[in-house]
């Protein structure tokens, strides 16, 4: 049986913890940074977590993970 690939493409945005869950980066920092206040800002710089429903979906595109 051969290999699975990666979804490379998922594999940059979302990473897999130690626990199971789907990590990612939150998104609201690309464009027009200059009109949301520094306490938002602060917040986006933590990371998020998917929800259980998607992360089933993220984790099939990501096998060795």
């Amino acid at each position: 049986m051969g290999k699975i690939r990666t979804h490379k493409a998922s594999a940059k945005r979302f990473t897999v913890t130690k626990n199971g869950k789907v990590k990612m980066t939150q998104q609201g920092r690309r464009h027009q940074v200059h009109l949301k206040s520094t306490k938002r800002k602060r917040a986006l710089r933590k990371a998020a977590y998917i929800s259980k429903a998607n992360a089933a979906n993220i984790k099939r595109l990501l096998p060795y993970a």
